[in-house]
């Protein structure tokens, strides 16, 4: 009895450390802890500054090829698709690896409280040939270098890698997608943030007499001094007119707020833009079949589904991997320091050949998915090219059509401020009002904003023709680092060279005034 407490004292104290840890353990649970207002006030201003970090300061009037520069540079949403496209990089190299063979190096020190004792018995005659004896120390040093390969790991993984890096591809197209985008916002932010940069001086001094003489006429009712019915009326236009007058000041505003959006310029920031004289439009694309043809070889959604089909075919060919025999090949040297091994060294070699038998049966069912699948990606690229044959018609639609409303712009325009300088002569002669001029005033500002945003508009259906075709706004190799100037000059050429050789008609000739 005495020897079975002892054993149990032994045992008890050995358990103890055990059950230690775990209520250690126990009492470490984890409990959700929300953020406080603090870290996300400091979450916030290290967004921020994250921004706008290291963009080249703004020293001179922005021209367009500059806006669109800095809108590559330091657009967030085409930073993203660069960051999404080095990760989709990453991991098409970092599978790779999978198809290495696995080598596992361990070494360590085994320990126990008694001897290993074993007892030898004769299966035959039931006799102990061998009693209480021992073939293992204490205490010992072990070590090993496991190598093992395995055939059908590295077939799954070789397909793995392929799939990987056709969604590389994938991932690069939708960049590009971004970068023709990019372009095609701008293209219409710019002229719009031109012409409101324009008639900014105009709009406030003009506002500022439609003011004045509403505070004139308001005075003149309160003073009697003029018919009550015709102060009302000469309020009504002047109210109309300032009104007009403030729209009008908001979406030009807005469109300066826009384009500093898409460069990424932080707020508050000051800029203007070169006040360049606006070039004729390009002629409207008399071979649309031809664009329509071009489009279907050059659009990244297109391509990136031609890569999205090939990675379904990669992954389809590694399921079916999985479900043939498995060979494995190993050796594994191995050093135990037991001093009852007459061989201290020895090496581990085999080559084992499995079969998941039960996993046969999926063969017909993973056939059948594969079919099914490239029916679908068949479907949703011919849905996707239809679509894409539409947007390249309806593109050239919308510029002719745009084009119609620039020029009707500009004929306004023109007629109004004839009117203006009629009506400007009419009070210096002393036989038309103020109110006359105002007005004529006002819609000559309003002809000119129209006219502005007709040629911005314009822009913007040019650039969807641009864009609905897929051409590059990149060449295919640009040297990292450059700065805004530089990627500007690069960004002019190769829009300049693609749409010579692209679309007829293409490069402006001349100004328009």
């Amino acid at each position: 009895m005495p020897q079975r407490n002892s054993y149990l004292a032994r045992v008890g104290i050995s358990v103890l450390p055990l059950l230690a840890a775990i209520s250690l353990i126990g009492g470490c649970a984890i409990t959700p802890k929300p953020s406080t207002p603090g870290e996300v006030r400091a979450r916030a201003g290290a967004d921020i500054s994250k921004m706008y970090a290291n963009q080249e300061p703004i020293l001179a009037p922005i021209s367009f090829e500059e806006a669109v520069a800095r809108a590559l540079k330091y657009n967030l949403d085409y930073r993203l698709k660069l960051m999404e496209s080095a990760l989709a990089s990453g991991q098409a190299e970092l599978v790779t690896y999978d198809m290495l063979p696995s080598l596992l190096a361990s070494a360590g020190y085994l320990s126990r409280n008694n001897d290993y004792v074993t007892n030898s018995v004769n299966i035959y005659t039931g006799q102990t040939t061998v009693a209480n004896s021992t073939s293992q120390e204490r205490d010992r040093r072990v070590a090993s270098a496991a190598f093992s390969w395995n055939v059908l790991d590295f077939g799954v993984g070789y397909f793995r890698a392929r799939q990987k890096g056709n969604e590389f591809l994938m991932a690069e197209e939708r960049r590009q997608r971004v970068i023709q985008n990019i372009l095609q916002d701008v293209r219409g932010s710019y002229w719009r943030a031109l012409g409101a940069q324009r008639l900014q001086a105009k709009t406030q001094a003009l506002t500022e007499q439609a003011t004045k003489a509403l505070a004139m006429y308001r005075k003149a009712e309160q003073e009697g001094v003029v018919p009550r019915k015709e102060t009302l009326d000469f309020q009504r236009v002047m109210l109309d007119t300032v009104m007009l007058l403030s729209q009008r000041q908001q979406d030009l505003e807005i469109a300066k707020r826009e384009l500093a959006a898409l460069m990424s310029v932080p707020p508050g920031s000051p800029f203007t833009l070169v006040d360049t004289t606006e070039v004729a439009l390009p002629s409207v694309p008399a071979d649309a079949r031809g664009l329509e043809e071009m489009a279907l070889l050059t659009r990244p959604e297109l391509r990136e589904e031609d890569y999205r089909a090939r990675a379904t075919v990669e992954e389809v060919r590694a399921r079916l991997l999985a479900l043939f025999p498995n060979l494995s090949i190993s050796t594994n040297p191995q050093y135990d320091s037991n001093q009852f091994n007459l061989y201290p060294n020895w090496i581990d070699s085999g080559i084992r050949l499995s079969l998941n038998l039960l996993r046969l049966p999926a063969i017909p069912a993973t056939l059948r998915v594969n079919e099914a699948q490239q029916k679908v990606d068949e479907a949703r690229r011919m849905a996707l090219s239809m679509a894409i044959l539409t947007q390249v018609r309806v593109a050239v639609e919308r510029y002719r059509l745009a084009r119609q409303d620039y020029d009707l712009a500009r004929e306004s325009q023109g007629l109004d401020q004839r009117l203006a300088g009629h009506a400007s002569a009419s009070l210096a002669a002393e036989t038309g009002g103020e109110l006359e001029l105002i007005r004529a005033k006002t819609r000559e500002l309003n002809s000119e904003y129209a006219r502005y945003t007709a040629f911005a508009s314009a822009q913007t259906a040019y650039g969807r023709i641009y864009n609905s075709v897929g051409l590059g706004v990149l060449p295919a190799q640009v040297q990292p680092g450059l700065s805004v100037a530089q990627l500007a000059q690069v960004v002019s050429s190769h829009v300049a060279g693609v749409e010579r050789t692209t679309l007829p008609g293409a490069v402006a000739r001349g100004p328009v005034r």
